[in-house]
């Protein structure tokens, strides 16, 4: 007598892992569509039949066409690069079970841009919007707009707390500016002056995360009075230009926070001033800029986040709760929190 088929017959038959197996019996998402199908296929050679099944397993064809929406600000290098790529994961993965999506980019920092944005979507007939945009009472207010018309938002990477969104995805920032200011406090003594360089405070994300380092430093005994905070809009040439004030106005300047993304324009300032090494830098982010710039030893130390999964997560998010009803578990979704120096950037 044959023996009975088994979930490890279907791993094997398929090429997969018994959790993968167990991923598409149970209808969960983050299995791509080569491989659901593949499993599937499996399954019905092998006449495997799952025990204590209670629904039917998923069948792409079963669900009408959807369309979702992403609105993006105007930022570049790792942000751009990072969901984009997550974007393009959450396409691939989505485009059998009909889901269109379609991208907008605004240009500029106007909140009025991004309402013309998430207007050209609903009008293209999205039917979900994932955004990532100034914390402004007009968007929040649009939000809300929305969610009356039955049309979910997920924001992203910042956050619109007063809105009426899904769920947010992005990091834990509050904690990640604190972690950046326990870094930044054993490189310096405690009556060391600091200058904060965020890129716009009008966006959530930049907000808290520099309110999170402002307050574990306080903590930790420095003054207000130790810590400049100026913006930089992640402006390169403006970011350089602050730099080379700060240094000129304060002579004993100890250390640089940077809670935006132009740290080059930083670095290349402080190159300039022969002051590497000499003024400590923690950051967030990496990318193939800040590798370099941690193997030189002109940045301490950065910290990241997955920018990739900020991508993709909203866009199966949004086709879970419109295709099959289901809900975000949790009102934020928090990424990964990594520290990163120059032993161990791979």
């Amino acid at each position: 007598m044959s023996k009975r088929p088994t979930i490890q017959s279907v791993a094997e038959r398929a090429g997969v892992s018994r959790g993968t197996v167990d991923r598409v019996i149970n209808n969960r998402s983050y299995v791509s569509a080569e491989v659901r199908a593949r499993i599937l296929k499996a399954i019905e050679e092998t006449g495997y039949v799952p025990p204590r099944q209670t629904q039917p397993i998923e069948q792409p064809d079963a669900f009408p066409p959807l369309r979702l929406g992403v609105v993006l600000p105007n930022w570049t290098g790792s942000f751009k690069n990072e969901v984009a790529e997550g974007i393009a994961k959450a396409r691939r993965e989505l485009a059998p079970y009909h889901v269109e999506i379609r991208v907008c980019v605004c240009e500029t920092d106007l909140p009025v841009e991004c309402i013309e944005h998430l207007d050209a979507l609903v009008e293209w007939g999205a039917q979900g919007i994932a955004l990532c945009a100034l914390n402004d009472i007009i968007i929040e207010a649009k939000v809300g707009e929305l969610a009356d018309r039955g049309i979910p938002c997920v924001t992203f990477n910042s956050d619109l707390p007063g809105s009426r969104r899904l769920c947010f995805v992005g990091q834990d920032y509050t904690k990640s500016g604190r972690i950046a200011a326990e870094l930044l406090s054993k490189c310096v003594p405690r009556n060391a002056r600091i200058l904060a360089m965020v890129g716009n405070l009008e966006y959530h994300g930049h907000r808290t995360r520099l309110d999170g380092f402002c307050a574990r430093m306080h903590e930790l005994g420095f003054a207000a009075a130790q810590i400049e905070i100026t913006e930089t809009y992640n402006n390169y040439r403006l970011t350089c230009d602050k730099v080379r004030q700060a240094l000129q106005d304060t002579p004993d300047l100890a250390a640089i926070y940077m809670a935006n993304r132009s740290v080059t324009g930083c670095t290349d300032a402080l190159r300039q001033a022969g002051a590497i090494g000499k003024v400590h830098v923690v950051a967030h982010d990496v990318s193939a800029r800040t590798k370099l710039l941690l193997q030189e030893g002109s940045l301490d130390f950065t910290i990241t986040q997955d920018m990739v999964r900020q991508g993709y997560l909203p866009l199966i998010l949004l086709r879970e709760l419109l295709h099959k009803g289901e809900h975000p578990q949790k009102d934020q979704l928090s990424t990964r929190i990594s520290i990163i120096c120059s032993q161990n950037i791979d």
